[in-house]
């Protein structure tokens, strides 16, 4: 849908609802934010049995209470918007659908009431109140080294499955069902709870060979349990190696004395103190 013209009344609702630069819309953000807060508490007391037998008619009435005005919000989101249907997709559009969806599919199914904790995710509007948006670059950053990194993990976790797989017959063979091995794949799972170091202690080996082979397993787990760790932080390093190079690339030379400024930040030259280019910008002849 194409971007339509607002009415004035909808510029001065989009203004409230959509921005944070005016007191009243970080004001209607933070109230947003207390609200959603507040029916997330309601669903986790709740769910509490001794607390829904004694205010579960007061819990239902908050729900509906914060549904309806949800449900306005969003109406008024999409009513204000330039365009609706890039709000409707975005990211923010769908929590906010989601947001409301549970309580009214909870009439048909009374099991999705508690699918409601979903409106914390609404709490990522913080972001924009409190103008932390430059958090969300590093979470680009962070989301893009394991997205790279996918299929070294991908591996990893497969030669763990492999490792398993070995540990879990050789437990099965050893110990056998009368130690509490009973399968194999019962004995997978031991040998996943102790190669990560779980260690639940619901079946143990019993055997001196057993217990060997249990040893062994401790180790490994001890010895791979970084790798993960370690293939991601490689490709934040690598990443952050990358974003340094393209800093220095975007250096400038001080059109009054020719001194190579690396530093974005700057903006006089630090030898001669003369007004620098912006990052990109050649110098002023």
């Amino acid at each position: 849908m194409a971007v339509r013209e607002q009415t004035a009344r909808q510029k001065q609702v989009y203004d409230v609802i959509f921005g944070t630069e005016t007191p009243a819309g970080k004001t209607f953000d933070i109230v947003l934010i207390v609200l959603i807060l507040a029916s997330v508490a309601v669903v986790l007391l709740d769910s509490i049995p001794e607390y829904h037998a004694d205010y579960g008619h007061l819990f239902l009435r908050a729900e509906w209470g914060f549904t309806l005005f949800f449900t306005i919000e969003y109406i008024l989101r999409l009513w204000c918007s330039p365009n609706r249907s890039a709000y409707a997709r975005s990211v923010y559009g769908i929590v906010d659908l989601l947001a409301v969806a549970p309580t009214y599919l909870s009439l048909i199914l009374p099991q999705a009431a508690p699918l409601l904790i979903i409106r914390l995710l609404r709490i990522l509007r913080i972001f924009r109140v409190l103008r932390l948006l430059s958090l969300l670059r590093e979470a680009n950053e962070l989301a893009g080294a394991l997205r790279r990194s996918a299929r070294k993990v991908f591996v990893f976790f497969t030669l763990m499955i492999i490792l398993a797989t070995i540990f879990g017959c050789l437990m099965y063979v050893i110990e056998g069902s009368e130690h509490g091995f009973h399968s194999i794949p019962h004995s997978i799972y031991w040998a996943i709870v102790t190669i990560t170091t779980v260690g639940y202690g619901d079946v143990v080996p019993l055997t001196s060979a057993g217990r060997f082979i249990a040893s062994i397993g401790m180790l490994i787990g001890y010895a791979v349990i970084a790798v993960p760790t370690g293939i991601v932080t490689a490709e934040l390093t690598l990443a952050q190696a990358l974003k340094n190079e393209r800093i220095t690339r975007r250096s400038r030379n001080c059109s009054t004395c020719a001194s190579v400024e690396t530093d974005p930040h700057a903006h006089y030259c630090r030898n001669c103190g003369s007004e620098l280019p912006a990052p990109g910008h050649k110098p002023d002849n």
